[in-house]
Formats: structure tokens, C-alpha cells, sequence
């Protein structure tokens, strides 16, 4: 039996469509990068690249574009890429963020902007209505103070609603401004070590149920109460303060009595004085009260106020008693008064008579020279 063979017409059907289907089942990689369709990957990783390279393929889940000199990232740069979930830009000297340039990201989980050179990230960046990212890493990535309040209008405008993990660390952080985190209302880690950090504001973290804060290698000379407020207003709270200078005099007290009654300090064992010198290294959480000297100095200051007040009462009832004496020997007093300048008027008569015959016992001398 001779076996069935199709037509000419219909096997050069199927050849034409099997070359029609070929260009969308196999996309060409951009030239300095490499492509692993079966593992929806692309890396671009130091190409020397100054921009981000065209032609990044559709089906890409992972894009790493790192250690490249990459200066912006443009509004068009990543439009085409809707199936992005990964996305590391780290280790380049990216300094302007465009306005839409991660808008088209929908799929977008995990952006890393880290070792960059930050200081103009436009506020509509990121998709207010599709912003899937839930980390965010922007270590090493600040340029400036003014970045951090643009990176606070961007957080505004970019409806964070998922974010989750927001890594922060060594960007020379003074302060957070107002509001900065505010919106983000998923935010459970929030990772701020290795910046100057000096003070926490009541609203710092409002509307926020952290789980993990690190505020290791800051600033902090004490946590007044203010920051303490702020702080228990996370119950659930893992909190690292360690490698920050701590000064070990009365100030400290709100942060020792906090300290004995929560729970959310992870690190209480390894936070130690580095002011003043004589209690540089002594362990917070074995400092009691009394070592600061704070109650017994003030015990002594109110003694002191209390002498000074009873010695200005003694005096003024001794100035008033001899007023009241002055007045009672008001007349004898003027009696010897008038005593005494009469007496005085005496001496002064009887020394100008001295003078005056002196004088004249002198003049007659010098004439019987004359002569």
C-alpha cells in the first residue's frame, strides 16, 4: 500500500506559515547582552553600556542591566516589557529617573536602583494604578538630601500600595521628610542602617505595621519621647539599634525605662554608652538609674534652690527689723547726725587756721632773707 502524500499546494502551506510563526518564537537579543528564552532571562552586564539597550526581548521576566554607565532611565526605555517581574539596574551611575519610566512595568516585583547616583527621580516614575513593586532597593543610591524629598514626592504619586521591603541603607539620611512614608501601608521591612539619622518624629512611621526597622550605624544620642511614641505605636516590631552614640547621661532615661518594659529592641544586649568618657562602653540595658546620678542630682539642686530661698528669707527680715530700729531712734539718730557735722565743721575751721598761720610764718621768713 503506497502510502497517502499530501499536495504540493498544502506542504507549501504549511512551510509558509511554519516561516511566518518562526520570527515570534525566537526574538533576537540585543547584541551586547545574553538571552535565555527557556529561562525568560537577559543580563547586560558590563557592557560598558551608557544607555539601556533597544530590542530587549517580550517574553524577558528578568532583566539585570548592571555595571554599566547608564546615566538615565528614559520614558521609553522599558515600555515594552509588560512581563517584567525582575529588574536590577544596580552598579550604575544612573542619576535622572524619567517621568512614565517604570509606568508599563505591571508585572514589575523587584526593582534594584542600588550603587546608583540618584538626584532627580520624577514623581509620576512609577504607575500610580499598576504599581505591583513589593522590594525596593535603593542602597547606596541617594545623591543628595534633595533626592530624598524626591524620592518622597515619587512615593507620593507612585501608588506604593504593595511594597513591602524598602532597603535604604548607607545614603547619608539626615532626616526623613514628613509624610515620606505614608502612603506605603504594606511596608514591613524597612532597612535605614549606615545613614546620620539624629531624631524619629511622632509621624514618622503613622499608618505603618513594621516588622523589622534597622536603625544600626546612625546618629542617635538618645531616643526621646517623641521617637519612643512612634515606636510603640508598631507592636509587632523588630528593632535594631546598635553601633549608634549613645550618651549616657540624664536624657537617656526615657530610652532606659523603655527599654526594661518592651520587647521590640532585638539587639538590647550589644548597645553601649559612648559618652560620656568615664561610662564609654558600659551596656544600656545593664545601666541602672542611679548610675546617671539623675534623681540625687536633683534632690540636690532642689536642696540648694531651698537654702537659697530661706537665706533671702532671713536676710529680709533682718533688713526689715533694722529699718524698724532706724525708725524708732529716728531722733537720736538726727541728734547725732548734726553732732557729727559740727564736729567735722571744727576740724575743717581749725585745720584752715593752721594753714592760714603757716603761711604767714613762711612769708615773713622769706622777707627777712629778702632784706
Amino acid at each position: 500500500m503506497i502510502p497517502w502524500d499530501p499536495p504540493g499546494t498544502i506542504r507549501s502551506s504549511w512551510g509558509l506559515l511554519f516561516l511566518l510563526l518562526a520570527p515570534l518564537s525566537c526574538q533576537r537579543c540585543p547584541a551586547p547582552c545574553e538571552c535565555s528564552e527557556a529561562a525568560r532571562t537577559v543580563k547586560c552586564v558590563q557592557k560598558e553600556l551608557v544607555s539601556i539597550p533597544a530590542g530587549i526581548p517580550k517574553y524577558t521576566r528578568n532583566l539585570f542591566i548592571t555595571g554599566n554607565q547608564i546615566t538615565c532611565v528614559g520614558s521609553q526605555d522599558l515600555q515594552e516589557l509588560s512581563n517584567l517581574v525582575t529588574l536590577s539596574l544596580a552598579n550604575n551611575r544612573i542619576n535622572t529617573v524619567a517621568s512614565q519610566a517604570f509606568s508599563a512595568l505591571q508585572s514589575l516585583r523587584y526593582l534594584d536602583l542600588s550603587h546608583n547616583h540618584l538626584a532627580s527621580i520624577h514623581p509620576t516614575a512609577f504607575s500610580a494604578r499598576n504599581n505591583s513593586i513589593r522590594e525596593l532597593n535603593l542602597s547606596h543610591s541617594l545623591y543628595n538630601s534633595s533626592a530624598v524629598r524626591s524620592l518622597a514626592a515619587a512615593f507620593a504619586e507612585g501608588g506604593f500600595q504593595n511594597l513591602s521591603r524598602l532597603d535604604l541603607p548607607s545614603n547619608g539620611i539626615v532626616y526623613l521628610p514628613l509624610g515620606m512614608l505614608s502612603g506605603l501601608s504594606r511596608l514591613e521591612h524597612l532597612d535605614l542602617r549606615n545613614n546620620s539619622l539624629v531624631d524619629i518624629k511622632k509621624s514618622t512611621f503613622a499608618g505603618l505595621d513594621l516588622k523589622y526597622l534597622d536603625l544600626t550605624l546612625n546618629a542617635f544620642k538618645t531616643l526621646r519621647s517623641e521617637a519612643l511614641s512612634a515606636l510603640e505605636r508598631q507592636p509587632n516590631l523588630r528593632l535594631f539599634l546598635k553601633d549608634n552614640p549613645f550618651v549616657c547621661n540624664c536624657d537617656i532615661e526615657d530610652l532606659l525605662s523603655w527599654m526594661n518594659q518592651s520587647q521590640q529592641v532585638a539587639d538590647v544586649e550589644k548597645l553601649y554608652c559612648v559618652f560620656p568618657h568615664d561610662m564609654k562602653n558600659a551596656s544600656l540595658v545593664k545601666l541602672a538609674g542611679s548610675d546617671l546620678e539623675c534623681h540625687s542630682s536633683q534632690h540636690g539642686e532642689n536642696a540648694l534652690q531651698t537654702s537659697y530661698a530661706a537665706l533671702g528669707v532671713v536676710l529680709g527680715i533682718i533688713g526689715v527689723i533694722f529699718l524698724f530700729v532706724l525708725y524708732l531712734n529716728r531722733k537720736g539718730i538726727k541728734l547725732w547726725i548734726n553732732s557729727l557735722r559740727d564736729t567735722c565743721q571744727n576740724l575743717m575751721e581749725e585745720y584752715q587756721y593752721r594753714y592760714e598761720i603757716e603761711s604767714e610764718r613762711h612769708i615773713t621768713q622769706v622777707s627777712t632773707l629778702d632784706v
